[in-house]
């Protein structure tokens, strides 16, 4: 990722005890009630948001600025559209960017990882099973290949040389294949674990440089789903495979005026996400993407550090902040010191859907409608059933998944489709 002159990282540890993004941004509370910018909102969500901030913001009555309301939004596909953390595996993926030795690669690659099969569904394009033990031997024999060869790590060649090679085109698509093979076959956990210890060696500075070289790649890419087809001629244990991934990255303009608009009066803003925190803090904190959130104020996944550098291990004792664990990030982080729960909080899948509903103290709950089922969906249900009434307990708001931008209506057009749904 590009050098920045505008990411600066400063020593003092701050709430969550690692190096902090500098943010100097302070809202002052109105004198008069500031209403949410329309944007493209749907209207009645728009309602909905300014009657929760007149009731209690800092121009009501009952304002204790002692006992400030706050609000919990999730960020990849939230706050942003797609998802930042595998948007940065691509990128590390493309460009090779590991500091991992060969070795410590073929632990990394299987690390907390089951044996046997994936679900029935990950088949190689010979309509065979892949199991996790041949996919990660093949990818560690690309590994090595590419860490011999290619000049950043040990060898002589070009980043554009190696990108040209068997072994690149086949670690390219067995990575991304990995991933999603695992998210889907094992507990989310695994997945979301896996796909983060592939850091390991490299410092806070490094790899926040990296997120925002990140970031500003696939802010300016298409959005557009690609098939990577691993390489035909060096089938592996594995065989030749197809994986897809969906580029490009948008900002949610409505989600970072919410923001602005619920400090203005008055209110606190958390991040809770299932990324690394020290990546979602680069985009949620740079100026430059217009979200302003301090760094102590996003809740994460979290690694061990062996000095300056990441470890590859989870952190002991930090539960996983995903679906309950967003839950029990709030109350340890933020329940703990204030004595009370959020006043709103912002999601759009399973890992949000229990923090959606577990605090007394939540007046209003959104969902950015990706037509999901499961717990998301449950709540997406008591959303649909109650559009158009008074004071709703979870709301939907749809977007144009082509374009990654709010439509100002519930329903929501799915990339590739024709026809706005409600549910899915």
């Amino acid at each position: 990722m590009q050098r920045r002159a505008m990411l600066k990282i400063v020593a003092t540890g701050g709430l969550l005890g690692t190096p902090v993004l500098s943010h100097a941004r302070t809202a002052t509370p109105p004198a008069a009630f500031q209403p949410l910018d329309p944007a493209r909102w749907s209207a009645a969500n728009r309602n909905a948001l300014d009657q929760l901030i007149l009731r209690l913001g800092s121009t009501s009555r009952h304002y204790d600025p002692k006992r400030k309301p706050y609000a919990v939004f999730d960020w990849d596909n939230t706050c942003i559209m797609n998802d930042c953390e595998e948007a940065l595996m691509m990128v590390q993926i493309d460009r090779l960017a590991f500091d991992l030795s060969p070795e410590e690669f073929a632990t990394v690659v299987r690390q907390d990882v089951p044996d046997g099969p994936f679900k029935a569904e990950y088949k190689n394009n010979a309509g065979s099973p892949v199991n996790a033990q041949d996919i990660a031997a093949d990818i560690e024999a690309d590994y090595r290949w590419l860490h011999a060869n290619f000049k950043g790590l040990a060898g002589t060649q070009t980043l554009e040389q190696v990108q040209q090679s068997e072994q690149f085109k086949d670690f390219r698509a067995k990575m991304r294949f990995m991933y999603d093979a695992i998210c889907d076959s094992f507990p989310i956990e695994v997945g979301y674990k896996w796909i983060i210890y592939l850091v390991k060696n490299k410092t806070t500075t490094d790899l926040q440089a990296l997120a925002e070289a990140s970031n500003d790649l696939n802010l300016g890419d298409a959005l557009r789903k690609t098939k990577y087809v691993s390489s035909e001629k060096l089938p592996g244990q594995a065989g030749v495979l197809t994986a897809s991934h969906f580029h490009g990255l948008r900002i949610h303009s409505e989600m970072a005026s919410l923001m602005e608009t619920l400090r203005t009066n008055g209110f606190d803003v958390y991040v809770s996400t299932a990324s690394l925190d020290d990546v979602v803090r680069v985009f949620a904190g740079l100026p430059k993407y217009g979200y302003n959130v301090p760094a102590e104020n996003v809740i994460g996944l979290r690694l061990e550090m062996n000095a300056s550098r990441y470890s590859g291990e989870y952190r002991k004792g930090w539960h996983f902040n995903w679906g309950p664990g967003k839950t029990v990030g709030i109350q340890r982080e933020l329940v703990s010191r204030k004595g009370y729960g959020p006043a709103l909080v912002l999601g759009d899948s399973d890992g949000d859907a229990w923090m959606l509903k577990d605090f007394a103290d939540t007046r209003l709950g959104v969902i950015v409608n990706r037509l999901k089922k499961g717990e998301i969906g449950e709540r997406s249900k008591s959303a649909a059933a109650r559009l158009g009434q008074p004071d709703p307990r979870f709301v939907l708001q749809g977007r144009m998944e082509s374009t990654g931008t709010f439509l100002p209506d519930e329903k929501t057009l799915k990339y590739g489709k024709s026809e706005l749904q409600l549910l899915g």
